[in-house]
């Protein structure tokens, strides 16, 4: 499959837009399958810090709103979630924004 590369000025405006829309902040990409809820070889996975009034209904509306607007599936890691050695191999990986 020949996934597209993404844009970085197309990709950050769509991620200030949805950080506009939900509270939380996306700090990072990450390598696909960090987000395993998230299937498709074309997704594209995230790590975020939580803001106040973030729920789980919250964060599924975050990533089908950024998902539209990349067009493809996007799965989004919480770094409040992330604990011992899961958390350490999430945050080597994780290529800032």
């Amino acid at each position: 499959m020949n996934v597209p590369i993404l844009d970085r000025s197309a990709l950050l405006k769509h991620i200030r837009a949805v950080e506009q829309d939900h509270p939380l902040k996306i700090i990072a990409l990450l390598p696909r399958g960090a987000a395993p809820h998230v299937e498709g070889d074309d997704a594209v996975d995230f790590l975020a810090e939580k803001r106040e009034g973030l729920s789980l209904l919250g964060l599924t509306r975050a990533e089908l709103d950024l998902a539209a607007r990349l067009g493809r599936p996007v799965g989004i890691v919480l770094a409040s979630e992330l604990r011992g050695a899961e958390k350490a191999r999430i945050e080597r990986s994780a290529r800032p924004l």
